[in-house]
Protein backbone atom coordinates (compact mmCIF):
# COMPACT_ATOMS: atom_id res chain seq x y z
CA UNK A 1 0.00 0.00 0.00
CA UNK A 2 1.32 3.44 -0.94
CA UNK A 3 0.84 6.05 1.79
CA UNK A 4 2.16 8.99 -0.23
CA UNK A 5 1.03 11.09 -3.18
CA UNK A 6 2.93 9.92 -6.26
CA UNK A 7 5.30 12.94 -6.41
CA UNK A 8 6.15 12.49 -2.71
CA UNK A 9 6.76 8.77 -3.17
CA UNK A 10 9.06 9.53 -6.11
CA UNK A 11 10.97 12.14 -4.10
CA UNK A 12 11.45 9.68 -1.22
CA UNK A 13 12.53 6.98 -3.65
CA UNK A 14 15.12 9.26 -5.30
CA UNK A 15 16.48 10.49 -1.96
CA UNK A 16 16.81 6.91 -0.67
CA UNK A 17 19.20 6.16 -3.57
CA UNK A 18 21.78 8.50 -2.05
CA UNK A 19 24.58 6.80 -0.09
CA UNK A 20 23.88 6.52 3.63
CA UNK A 21 20.23 7.53 3.22
CA UNK A 22 17.76 4.87 4.33
CA UNK A 23 13.97 4.96 3.84
CA UNK A 24 13.27 6.79 7.11
CA UNK A 25 15.91 9.47 6.48
CA UNK A 26 14.67 9.85 2.90
CA UNK A 27 11.14 10.37 4.21
CA UNK A 28 12.36 12.93 6.76
CA UNK A 29 14.31 14.84 4.08
CA UNK A 30 11.36 14.76 1.68
CA UNK A 31 8.99 16.14 4.31
CA UNK A 32 11.52 18.80 5.25
CA UNK A 33 11.79 19.93 1.62
CA UNK A 34 8.01 19.95 1.22
CA UNK A 35 7.57 22.02 4.40
CA UNK A 36 10.44 24.41 3.61
CA UNK A 37 10.00 27.73 1.85
CA UNK A 38 9.73 27.24 -1.93
CA UNK A 39 13.03 29.08 -2.49
CA UNK A 40 14.87 26.58 -0.24
CA UNK A 41 13.85 23.61 -2.40
CA UNK A 42 14.49 25.61 -5.58
CA UNK A 43 17.92 26.61 -4.28
CA UNK A 44 18.82 22.98 -3.63
CA UNK A 45 17.63 21.97 -7.10
CA UNK A 46 19.67 24.79 -8.69
CA UNK A 47 22.79 23.86 -6.70
CA UNK A 48 22.54 20.22 -7.83
CA UNK A 49 21.95 21.24 -11.45
CA UNK A 50 24.81 23.76 -11.43
CA UNK A 51 27.26 21.29 -9.86
CA UNK A 52 26.35 18.62 -12.42
CA UNK A 53 26.70 21.13 -15.27
CA UNK A 54 29.91 22.91 -14.25
CA UNK A 55 32.00 20.38 -12.31
CA UNK A 56 34.22 17.91 -14.13
CA UNK A 57 37.53 16.15 -13.56
CA UNK A 58 40.88 17.94 -13.57
CA UNK A 59 42.81 16.78 -16.63
CA UNK A 60 45.99 16.59 -14.52
CA UNK A 61 45.03 14.94 -11.21
CA UNK A 62 41.45 13.75 -11.79
CA UNK A 63 39.98 15.67 -8.85
CA UNK A 64 36.58 17.36 -9.12
CA UNK A 65 36.91 20.94 -10.35
CA UNK A 66 35.03 23.74 -12.04
CA UNK A 67 38.34 25.02 -13.51
CA UNK A 68 40.79 22.92 -15.46
CA UNK A 69 43.40 22.32 -14.18
CA UNK A 70 42.16 22.46 -10.59
CA UNK A 71 43.33 25.03 -8.03
CA UNK A 72 45.67 22.50 -6.37
CA UNK A 73 47.46 21.62 -9.61
CA UNK A 74 47.78 25.34 -10.44
CA UNK A 75 49.22 26.26 -7.03
CA UNK A 76 52.93 26.99 -7.60
CA UNK A 77 53.63 26.92 -3.86
CA UNK A 78 52.98 23.16 -3.76
CA UNK A 79 55.81 20.65 -4.15
CA UNK A 80 55.87 19.22 -7.66
CA UNK A 81 58.22 16.35 -6.76
CA UNK A 82 55.73 14.46 -4.55
CA UNK A 83 52.40 12.98 -5.66
CA UNK A 84 49.90 11.50 -3.23
CA UNK A 85 47.74 8.84 -4.89
CA UNK A 86 44.21 8.49 -3.54
CA UNK A 87 41.14 6.52 -4.58
CA UNK A 88 38.45 9.22 -4.72
CA UNK A 89 38.07 13.01 -4.90
CA UNK A 90 36.65 12.97 -1.36
CA UNK A 91 40.00 11.58 -0.18
CA UNK A 92 41.73 14.73 -1.47
CA UNK A 93 39.43 16.76 0.79
CA UNK A 94 40.30 14.52 3.76
CA UNK A 95 44.04 14.91 3.12
CA UNK A 96 43.76 18.67 2.67
CA UNK A 97 41.90 19.02 5.97
CA UNK A 98 44.91 17.41 7.69
CA UNK A 99 46.96 20.41 6.45
CA UNK A 100 50.22 18.45 6.45
CA UNK A 101 50.66 17.52 2.78
CA UNK A 102 52.05 20.19 0.46
CA UNK A 103 52.54 18.16 -2.70
CA UNK A 104 50.21 17.24 -5.56
CA UNK A 105 47.52 14.56 -5.89
CA UNK A 106 46.46 11.87 -8.30
CA UNK A 107 42.93 10.46 -8.07
CA UNK A 108 42.49 6.89 -9.32
CA UNK A 109 38.67 6.94 -9.20
CA UNK A 110 38.47 3.56 -7.53
CA UNK A 111 40.55 0.63 -6.35
CA UNK A 112 41.39 -2.77 -7.80
CA UNK A 113 38.51 -5.12 -7.01
CA UNK A 114 38.29 -8.37 -9.03
CA UNK A 115 34.95 -9.16 -7.34
CA UNK A 116 33.48 -6.01 -8.93
CA UNK A 117 35.35 -6.46 -12.20
CA UNK A 118 37.64 -3.47 -11.56
CA UNK A 119 41.20 -3.93 -12.74
CA UNK A 120 44.06 -1.44 -13.23
CA UNK A 121 42.78 -0.58 -16.70
CA UNK A 122 39.59 0.85 -15.18
CA UNK A 123 41.63 3.21 -12.96
CA UNK A 124 43.65 6.30 -13.88
CA UNK A 125 46.97 4.43 -13.86
CA UNK A 126 48.06 5.37 -17.40
CA UNK A 127 47.47 9.03 -16.54
CA UNK A 128 49.70 8.65 -13.47
CA UNK A 129 52.50 7.13 -15.52
CA UNK A 130 52.25 10.01 -18.01
CA UNK A 131 52.75 12.49 -15.17
CA UNK A 132 56.06 10.83 -14.31
CA UNK A 133 57.59 11.10 -17.78
CA UNK A 134 59.30 14.47 -17.22
CA UNK A 135 61.33 13.07 -14.28
CA UNK A 136 60.33 15.81 -11.81
CA UNK A 137 58.50 13.48 -9.42
CA UNK A 138 60.75 11.81 -6.83
CA UNK A 139 58.23 10.28 -4.43
CA UNK A 140 54.81 8.66 -4.78
CA UNK A 141 52.76 8.37 -1.59
CA UNK A 142 50.15 5.63 -1.85
CA UNK A 143 47.20 6.77 0.27
CA UNK A 144 44.67 4.16 -0.79
CA UNK A 145 42.24 2.99 1.88
CA UNK A 146 43.49 0.43 4.43
CA UNK A 147 41.28 -2.42 3.23
CA UNK A 148 41.71 -5.40 0.88
CA UNK A 149 41.05 -3.38 -2.29
CA UNK A 150 43.22 -0.45 -1.18
CA UNK A 151 46.10 -2.75 -0.23
CA UNK A 152 45.86 -4.63 -3.54
CA UNK A 153 45.93 -1.33 -5.42
CA UNK A 154 48.94 -0.10 -3.42
CA UNK A 155 50.85 -3.34 -4.06
CA UNK A 156 50.09 -3.20 -7.78
CA UNK A 157 51.19 0.43 -8.07
CA UNK A 158 54.32 -0.20 -6.01
CA UNK A 159 55.35 -3.00 -8.37
CA UNK A 160 54.74 -0.71 -11.32
CA UNK A 161 56.49 2.38 -9.95
CA UNK A 162 59.54 1.11 -8.03
CA UNK A 163 61.35 -0.06 -11.18
CA UNK A 164 61.17 3.57 -12.37
CA UNK A 165 63.57 4.54 -9.58
CA UNK A 166 60.97 6.40 -7.54
CA UNK A 167 60.62 6.38 -3.77
CA UNK A 168 57.25 4.68 -3.25
CA UNK A 169 55.77 5.05 0.23
CA UNK A 170 52.52 3.96 1.85
CA UNK A 171 50.75 5.98 4.53
CA UNK A 172 51.07 4.41 7.97
CA UNK A 173 48.17 2.42 9.33
CA UNK A 174 47.30 4.76 12.14
CA UNK A 175 44.05 4.41 10.24
CA UNK A 176 41.85 1.51 11.30
CA UNK A 177 41.97 -1.40 8.87
CA UNK A 178 38.86 -1.37 6.70
CA UNK A 179 38.25 2.36 7.24
CA UNK A 180 37.91 5.04 4.58
CA UNK A 181 40.14 8.13 4.48
CA UNK A 182 37.18 10.49 4.32
CA UNK A 183 36.07 9.41 7.83
CA UNK A 184 39.51 9.79 9.44
CA UNK A 185 40.16 12.81 11.64
CA UNK A 186 42.85 15.34 10.73
CA UNK A 187 45.30 14.29 13.47
CA UNK A 188 45.14 10.60 12.45
CA UNK A 189 45.73 11.49 8.80
CA UNK A 190 48.61 13.78 9.72
CA UNK A 191 50.25 10.98 11.76
CA UNK A 192 49.62 8.48 8.95
CA UNK A 193 51.40 10.78 6.50
CA UNK A 194 54.33 11.35 8.87
CA UNK A 195 54.67 7.61 9.52
CA UNK A 196 54.57 6.57 5.85
CA UNK A 197 56.98 3.82 4.97
CA UNK A 198 58.70 2.73 1.80
CA UNK A 199 56.92 0.00 -0.15
CA UNK A 200 58.99 -3.18 -0.51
Amino acid sequence: MNYYAKPVARLIDELSKLPGIGPKTAQRLAFHLLNAAPEAAAGLARAIEEARRTVGHCRVCGNFTDEDPCFICRDERRRGDVICVVERPRDVVAMEKARSFKGLYHVLHGAISPMEGIGPEQLRVRELLRRLEDGKVKEIILATNPNVEGDATALYLSGLLKPLGLLVTRIAHGLPVGADLEYADEVTLCKALEGRREMK
